[in-house]
């Protein structure tokens, strides 16, 4: 059982029940819903899928809703498209217009006014590159640098200028509304650029009985010079590569997804690495050495998870690259088991002194006691996440009787979630493990173990208990 979080978009090639449990099979812990494409009618009909699935295998699969944000596009365009060459003029216009070779339309019209000569406009993630050398009240007049197809509602990226809009658009609002309603567990934010557009979306959802978790996409400069209030903010990271790689030189991009990962550790806080990993899959059966390796090292740098995209939503290979990534995974962590450095948790940059303080003595106590296993009881998740980023070796097994709260530790490095009732006294709950534990089949009796709890187990954030224990 790999510990590295595997998170997998659905889509038209694996929206079915039939694959969604073939996924699950194969190592899926979160299941992704790409607000971008599909209506919410479509994702309403893939959401109850993915519940009757979990229902009947028992799965603590988590839901991640994916907000739009505010992607520019470029508008309808004649024959869906037409070519560009290097040194040809081309206006886009503050207006909605059917675009041609000399002139487009974008789904953001006053951006004409805020773009200023000599910056850049990447259509396509790069692969049209356009420079502003005239700007008019009405339009930008623009040169090809890079020739290539503009298509309709190709993406546009506007890395040199600092444009003046909303992190939460209305689709983006609709979308939210109903991720709440159906009580997703965790909600991806788009292009945010600083603590200050979480903080937009987080006042749209309401402070009582809403277990969704915020995770916050990086891929914009701005989030970049902004990294530090954004890990603090965010529940979860994304590093999401293809737009940060068209919004900055590319070759700076594996750097800044080590130094992202380095600071999401540091601060005990999950963070996903996306955009591409295994994408010959998309149309081949197997991964290039160049993909293999960049998983690898997702992993040895200390990614929680890593993400799937156009690989199982639209791909012909969606259960080859769960499967895929599963392999990859398994062979780095048994790597990474052989070298097995404790991590350590700074707990001057976490919420809860004590309980960061429990959880990393328990991974000093499972290391040095080779424990069988470490469960951890939790109301919220915490004491179970910050156990994770201490990467033990050692099976970690998080208990809460929340079925949200479970299925937001499938997010977490190393953890099993497993829904259970405590009890209230403390040699009934540990009987109560031992059952649990030999019914599953995941320790002996005899077996040494190591419990986080509480001494007041029905307090919620009360983990001030470490228990060394031995099975039966």
């Amino acid at each position: 059982m790999i510990r590295t979080k595997i998170v997998a978009t659905l889509g038209p090639a694996s929206d079915s029940s039939e694959m969604i449990g073939r996924l699950i099979e194969a190592g899926v812990d979160v299941f992704r819903l790409n607000f971008s494409h599909g209506t919410l009618e479509q994702h309403a009909r893939t959401y109850e899928r993915i519940r009757q699935v979990r229902r009947e295998r028992g799965s603590m699969a988590a839901v991640m809703g994916d907000l739009c944000g505010p992607k520019i596009r470029v508008d309808p365009v004649e024959d869906d498209g037409f070519e560009i060459a290097q040194g040809d003029r081309i206006e886009i216009v503050a207006d909605h217009l059917v675009g041609h070779g000399g002139r487009i339309s974008t789904n953001r019209p006053e951006l004409v006014g805020e773009v200023q000569i000599g910056h850049r406009i990447l259509i396509d993630d790069g692969m049209v590159q356009l420079r502003v050398n005239q700007t008019h009240d009405d339009r930008l007049v623009c040169v090809c640098e890079v020739g290539g197809t503009i298509r309709t509602r190709k993406g546009m990226n506007f890395p040199d200028s600092d444009l003046k809009m909303s992190a939460m658009t209305e689709k983006d609002r609709e979308d939210l509304a109903w991720a709440l309603d159906n009580e997703l567990d965790y909600i991806a934010m788009s292009f945010v650029r600083s603590a200050q557009d979480l903080q937009e979306l987080r006042e749209l959802m309401p402070l009582s009985d809403v277990d969704c978790r915020v995770v916050a996409k990086i891929e914009t400069t701005q989030a970049i010079e902004h990294l530090s209030g954004i890990i603090e903010s965010a529940d979860v990271v994304l590093v999401a590569r293809g737009d940060l790689g068209v919004e900055m030189d590319l070759a700076q991009v594996p750097l800044l997804q080590k130094r992202i990962v380095k600071r999401c550790q540091e601060a005990a806080k999950p963070v996903i690495i996306a955009t591409q990993m295994l994408q010959s899959m998309v149309e081949q059966p197997t991964a290039t050495r160049a993909e293999v390796s960049d998983v690898a090292n997702a992993i040895l740098d200390a990614a929680d998870g890593v993400m799937l995209s156009a690989e199982t939503s639209v791909g012909a290979y969606p259960t080859e690259s769960v499967r895929m990534m599963t392999r990859i995974a398994d062979k780095t962590e048994s790597y990474l088991q052989e070298r097995n450095q404790t991590a350590r948790i700074d707990v001057t940059k976490t919420m809860r002194r004590i309980t960061t303080a429990v959880a990393h003595g328990a991974s000093l106590l499972a290391r040095e006691l080779n424990a069988k296993l470490v469960g951890v009881w939790t109301e919220t998740g915490n004491t179970a996440r910050l156990l994770s980023k201490t990467r033990l070796n050692t099976m970690v097994v998080g208990l809460s009787p929340d079925e949200h709260v479970c299925r937001r530790m499938s997010m977490y490095y190393g953890v099993i979630p497993v829904q259970l009732a405590r009890k209230q006294d403390v040699p009934s709950m540990l009987r109560e493990l031992d059952a649990l534990f030999l019914d599953r089949e995941l320790v002996d009796r005899g077996d040494l173990l190591v419990v986080i709890a509480g001494t007041r187990l029905e307090e919620e954030g009360a983990t001030n208990a470490l228990l060394i224990h031995l099975v039966g």
